[in-house]
């Protein structure tokens, strides 16, 4: 991106005239103009860096860093234990990991969502990116991107502790490695669902507070719901509905995911999952059509802001 210098131009003085006059006028950048692709992967640096606390005080790495080591410390026992035992298997799965800590992703989707953008709409610094050579297009996929590759390290950095662990403990490489990789297919979308929904949340309002509020209002109200109407149809033997109701809730979306197309244990009460290969397509679909929805959502929610 360009930016014009400003140069003083010194009048000459007249004979006998003891002032100097100067005068302050524009010179033409003549250096590489960087363009909006410089503009769009800057933002994005600069909001994954944010995500972590990078560049900011002390105070501000506290949280993300605390929840990224909660994340790791379970995987990081685990494998000390199957190390230390001989285990034959790990004693969590590749893709069950996250759904056990999901209280902890939900935290962080929760605080650095609104983090991301609550004070660019606060602080009203909107109008000064879209001011550069980048279009409001630019700014949804870095902020977008950004979270989403923030939460994909917080999900995926357990998983590679868990497997190399699982390769010390000298279990069957083929399997682990299968293992690792629907691990990781999983967190990708969980980790592109979970932003998509953060930021259309945090966007919404300028205070940082009610964003986080809102977030986790919307994350633990709906898996609650889901798993208490589950609960409720299982008990009464529909449990093809079990596996349905599992549709409006983004971590029972994972879930049944998951356990259609990659081969993991259903976290449903009773272990029901989707009921049959359709239910399995309609998951799918769902989640592509809400982290695609979370795109146009946050698209048209910066029409209205910056000019």
């Amino acid at each position: 991106m360009a930016h014009e210098t400003t140069t003083p131009a010194t009048v000459p003085a007249q004979a006998g005239d003891p002032t100097r006059i100067h005068n302050i006028g524009y010179r033409s950048y003549d250096g590489p103009r960087l363009g909006r692709a410089y503009g769009r992967r800057s933002l994005f640096v600069q909001s994954l860096r944010g995500a972590y606390g990078l560049g900011r005080s002390a105070k501000s790495k506290v949280l993300p860093m605390l929840l990224f080591a909660v994340m790791c410390l379970p995987a990081a026992i685990i494998v000390a234990v199957a190390i230390f035992i001989k285990a034959k298997e790990l004693a969590v799965g590749y893709t069950e990991y996250a759904l056990y800590l999901q209280p902890v992703i939900g935290l962080y989707i929760a605080s650095q969502a609104p983090q991301s953008v609550s004070r660019d709409l606060r602080f009203r610094t909107v109008t000064l990116y879209f001011s550069r050579p980048i279009e409001r297009s630019d700014y949804v996929l870095a902020k977008l991107g950004a979270m989403a590759s923030a939460m994909f390290v917080l999900t995926a950095a357990p998983l590679l502790v868990l497997y190399a662990g699982s390769l010390l403990a000298k279990l069957d490489f083929i399997d682990q490695t299968k293992g690792f990789a629907q691990g990781l297919v999983s967190v990708a979308l969980l980790s592109l669902l979970f932003a998509g929904i953060g930021l259309v949340i945090a966007a919404l309002t300028p205070r940082r507070g009610f964003g986080v509020a809102a977030v986790i209002g919307v994350l633990t109200i709906s898996y609650a719901a889901v798993s208490t109407i589950q609960a409720i149809a299982y008990e009464q033997g529909n449990r093809d509905m079990v596996g349905w109701f599992g549709l409006f809730s983004p971590i029972t979306l994972i879930d049944g995911v998951q356990t259609k197309f990659l081969g993991a244990n259903s976290g449903f009460v009773g272990g029901y999952g989707p009921p049959g290969t359709l239910a399995g397509l309609v998951y799918l679909a769902v989640v592509l059509g809400l982290i695609a929805g979370s795109y146009a959502l946050l698209m048209r929610r910066y029409r209205k802001v910056g000019l």
